[in-house]
C-alpha cells in the first residue's frame, strides 16, 4: 500500500474543505440548524413526542442523517470531478498508484469531512434539545457506514459526471426528496398502511432508521435489517468503483 500517496491525495483534499470552510463547514451547519429550528418550532408545537422522544429531539438523527447524505456526495463528487474537468487526473492515473489508493484518498477525506459535519450538528443539536445515545458503538458504526457509502456513491456520480449539472442531478432530484421522504422528520409508523409499504421501497428509511434506534431505541425498521441494507449499498458501491477502474469508463476518455 501507498501510503504516502494516499496522504497526498487526502491532505490535499482537506486542505481545499479548510481553504473554503465557510462553504464546506459552516453554511451546511447553518442550512441544518435552520431546519431544525423551523422544523421543530413549526411542527414541534403540535408534535410533542413521538414514540415517547419528545419532536425536536426526535429529527436530531435525521437532520445529521441529511447532511450526511448530501454532503458526502458532494465532497466525493466534486473532489474527483474537478481533476477530470482540469486535466490532472491523468497526472494521477499515470503515477505509481493504484486504484484503491486513488479512493482511499479522495473517499476518505470526503468521508472525513462529512463525519466532522455529522458530529459539529450533534453538538449544535444539544444546545437545542436534550439529547441521549442509548447504543453510542452503533451510533459512530451508521455514521461512518454512511459516509464511506455515499463518499463512494459520490465518487462514482463524480467520474459519470460530464458536466456540473449532472453533479447536482442525483443529488438534488434523487438523494434529497429520499431522504425527505425516509422519516427524517416523522416516522413512517404515523403513515397509513398503504403508504407505510411504500416507504419501506426507499433504501433511506433503513438508514435514518438504523441510525435513530442508535439514539432512543426506537426504530421504524428492525435495527439488524438497517445495518444489512447499509452493507449491501456499500458492496453495491465498490463493485461499480472497481468496475470503473477495470474498464476506463470516463477516465480513459
Amino acid at each position: 500500500m501507498n501510503w504516502p500517496a494516499i496522504r497526498a491525495i487526502y491532505g490535499f483534499e482537506m486542505h481545499r474543505a479548510f481553504r473554503t470552510l465557510l462553504q464546506s463547514i459552516v453554511a451546511p451547519v447553518i442550512s441544518t440548524s435552520l431546519y431544525f429550528v423551523v422544523f421543530g418550532a413549526a411542527i414541534g408545537g403540535r408534535i410533542t413526542s413521538v414514540d415517547g422522544v419528545p419532536y425536536g429531539a426526535f429529527i436530531v438523527p435525521g437532520l445529521i442523517m441529511l447532511t450526511l447524505l448530501t454532503q458526502s456526495i458532494a465532497n466525493a463528487s466534486f473532489g474527483i470531478y474537478f481533476p477530470r474537468f482540469s486535466g490532472t487526473i491523468y497526472e494521477i492515473l499515470s503515477a505509481p498508484i493504484s486504484a484503491t489508493e486513488i479512493v482511499a484518498g479522495y473517499v476518505g477525506a470526503a468521508a472525513t469531512k462529512s463525519i466532522m459535519l455529522g458530529l459539529i450538528i450533534l453538538a449544535t443539536s444539544a444546545l437545542f434539545v436534550p439529547l441521549r445515545i442509548e447504543h453510542p458503538f452503533v451510533m459512530v458504526l451508521f455514521l461512518v457506514l454512511t459516509a464511506v457509502t455515499f463518499s463512494l456513491f459520490g465518487f462514482v456520480i463524480g467520474l459519470w459526471a460530464d458536466g456540473f449539472e449532472k453533479l447536482q442531478l442525483v443529488p438534488l432530484l434523487i438523494v434529497t426528496p429520499l431522504t425527505f421522504l425516509g422519516g427524517s422528520f416523522y416516522s413512517i409508523d404515523m403513515l397509513p398502511p398503504l403508504w407505510r409499504s411504500v416507504s419501506l421501497l426507499n433504501p433511506v428509511v433503513y438508514l435514518i432508521s438504523g441510525f435513530r434506534w442508535s439514539f432512543y431505541g426506537h426504530s421504524d425498521v428492525n435495527p439488524a435489517v438497517s445495518l444489512a441494507m447499509a452493507v449491501v449499498f456499500l458492496v453495491a458501491c465498490l463493485a461499480a468503483v472497481a468496475w470503473i477502474f477495470r474498464t476506463g469508463y470516463r477516465l480513459k476518455s
